[in-house]
């Protein structure tokens, strides 16, 4: 069964974005993004919710392109509107369903691209199996959150950590 991984960065206080969508408080050269970057060559499917997907555009990322060339990308979006020859699939219902269905394929592990509220529920359905935090060494106050809506407590096993030079704390978590 292919696993769903969870790899984002993350303030000290839980924010995957600051205040207005800012992820200008994370550090973005260093060890730390050479490993994600190395981590990233590692999946072969993507999963993320609208706003996720469409925060690449502010950065070039043309509607229905690929943001990585080499996976697989399904957007998860009941009203995102795409062009018809779009690279990337949408889906608009049942969610963890389809979750479900993808792990259940052949294939390597499936990379959660950010996005705190489709994090909360694929966490609130327990279809997460990893979690990788990249710490940054900032309190923002307020902006996303690393899980949104989630009403149960969700207990975490470390399987590893490391501290980068420039602060930023690597950890890595099963779900239980």
């Amino acid at each position: 069964m292919r696993r769903v991984i969870y790899d984002v960065a993350v303030s000290r206080d839980g924010f995957i974005a600051g205040p207005n969508g800012d992820v200008s408080i994370f550090p973005h050269t260093g060890e730390h993004v050479d490993a994600y970057n190395e981590r990233l060559l590692t999946y072969d499917t993507v999963i993320m919710g609208r706003h996720t997907y469409e925060f690449g555009y502010q950065f070039g990322l043309p509607a229905g392109a690929k943001a990585y060339p080499h996976m697989r990308h399904l957007i998860f979006s009941e009203g995102i509107q795409l062009p018809q020859d779009a690279e990337v699939e949408t889906v608009r219902a049942d969610f963890a369903t389809r979750v479900e269905e993808l792990k259940n394929e052949q294939g390597g592990d499936i990379y959660l691209c950010g996005g705190g509220m489709f994090a909360g529920l694929l966490a609130e359905s327990n279809l997460i199996d990893v979690l990788r935090l990249k710490v940054a060494p900032v309190v923002c106050g307020g902006g996303t959150p690393l899980f949104a809506n989630v009403s149960e407590r969700i207990d975490l096993t470390c399987l590893s950590s490391k501290l980068y030079e420039s602060g930023v704390e690597y950890c890595e978590f099963t779900l239980q």
